[in-house]
């Protein structure tokens, strides 16, 4: 399945975003309003600068104590994004993925955001990909 599928699939690829010049206390409110694992750096909501995950929070709040919540996220963010396309497939995101250690993955088309892919979403696209492999194969053994 592509990216492009993977996203129809999700039903809507709105991106929430944040400004890399807000503190780290912003990125956790919004990951934790929205349940979500990350977060698009961008200050104009269609490039991406930075991303922003739950891990990088804790990792910095483990080394130096609550204070660091009022740390701009431009200081912590990831700043080298990986980034995929409309017409990548969910097999090419997972080894990426799995490759790098990362769990999430901007869709960027001309530079700009149009949307975000998890982990999450790419196991569940190879899986209907394999199923429906699976049956076209058992469906050609049985005549159909």
């Amino acid at each position: 399945m592509i990216v492009a599928a993977i996203l129809r699939q999700k039903g809507s690829a709105a991106v929430e975003t944040i400004a890399p010049s807000k503190c780290l206390a912003d990125a956790a409110a919004i990951l934790s309003a929205y349940r979500i694992g990350a977060l698009i750096c961008s200050s104009d909501g269609k490039t991406v600068e930075g991303m922003i995950s739950e891990r990088d929070i804790i990792r910095v709040l483990g080394k130096e104590g609550p204070g660091c919540l009022n740390q701009s996220i431009a200081n912590v963010m990831t700043k080298d994004v990986k980034t995929c396309t409309i017409d990548e497939t969910s097999e090419d995101l997972l080894k990426r993925m799995t490759a790098g250690r990362f769990r999430h993955l901007p869709v960027v088309t001309d530079g700009v955001l149009v949307g975000l892919i998890s982990i999450g979403d790419a196991v569940k696209a190879r899986i209907d990909d394999l199923e429906h492999e699976a049956n076209a194969l058992a469906d050609m053994i049985k005549g159909y």
